[in-house]
């Protein structure tokens, strides 16, 4: 299978896929796409919160479907970075990255990014930590049922992926994250 230069970013919630993509994309030149942009879009095209639509999404697979269509076009695309949980699966011609993220971590930086965007808070329906972090976990446990149900796949599995960092650890800041990223992109692309 031809290598290509497409970056997929897999990783828990709170992670960082939407940040660090970005910025890759940014370094690199390349165009960036978010399934997580997609999610909000469609939600907001229904008058539904992220969560009511991941809500629906447990007994309408179509709304899965739709997101997974977009992101299996771009399998033949190049010079982009995608992030999303699936991304992997549907473009396994990629750099298959995996950011990991304790829940504890994860729920603070999400809910400080909440604090922060109000377009986001309009979406979302938190409004404490503890909040957040409840609807995070309901949030993994919906999705790895859903991913399970639908594709038999761990979205999580390490086996799924060329590059896996935890962005739970302090040493890994954003900046440490891309350079690691854009590194091992290189090698992989050298080793053909």
């Amino acid at each position: 299978m031809e290598k290509r230069n497409i970056i997929t970013i897999s990783g828990k919630s709170g992670s960082g896929k939407s940040s660090t993509a970005k910025l890759i994309a940014n370094i690199l030149g390349w165009k960036h796409l978010s399934s997580g942009d997609i999610m909000r879009k469609l939600a907001r095209e229904k008058g539904l919160t992220l969560v009511e639509l991941i809500e629906q999404a447990k007994i309408h697979p179509e709304i899965d479907h739709q997101i997974d269509e977009t992101l299996a076009s771009k399998r033949k695309e190049t010079n982009i970075v995608i992030d999303s949980r699936l991304a992997f699966h549907w473009i396994p011609n990629s750099f298959k990255v995996f950011l990991a993220i304790d829940l504890e971590t994860a729920s603070k930086r999400i809910f400080s990014n909440l604090k922060r965007n109000a377009l986001r808070r309009a979406s979302e329906k938190e409004k404490s930590l503890e909040e957040v972090k409840m609807s995070l976990e309901e949030r993994e446990k919906n999705d790895e049922e859903r991913y399970q149900r639908l594709y038999h796949i761990r979205y999580d599995d390490p086996k799924n992926f060329d590059l896996i960092i935890n962005t739970g650890d302090p040493r890994n800041n954003l900046k440490v994250v891309v350079e690691k990223i854009v590194s091992a992109y290189t090698g992989w692309r050298l080793n053909e």
